[in-house]
């Protein structure tokens, strides 16, 4: 993988999108993440947001595997700008 070029959420597809200079594309499907590691609507809450709002760090939380991480962390480091 070379840069990144463009990441975003496509909603048609709900995956959040990562895509390179060479050519190279990471699709990360959002349902099948939530699923996967949220007990609670809130954390679905947190989660959407983050898709919606930042997708670029969504996509570093569960490429890094700290996403559990992230959703039994302080409230106060979630849902901020």
């Amino acid at each position: 993988m070379k840069r990144l070029l463009k990441c975003a959420f496509n909603m048609d597809t709900a995956c959040v999108e990562l895509k390179f200079s060479d050519g190279t594309m990471i699709a990360i499907d959002t349902i099948a993440v939530e699923n996967e590691v949220c007990d609670t609507m809130i954390q679905r809450s947190e989660l959407d947001w983050l898709i919606y709002n930042k997708p670029l760090e969504y996509a570093q939380l569960v490429l890094g595997r700290d996403l559990e991480g992230y959703l039994k962390g302080p409230a106060e480091h979630r849902l901020m700008d």
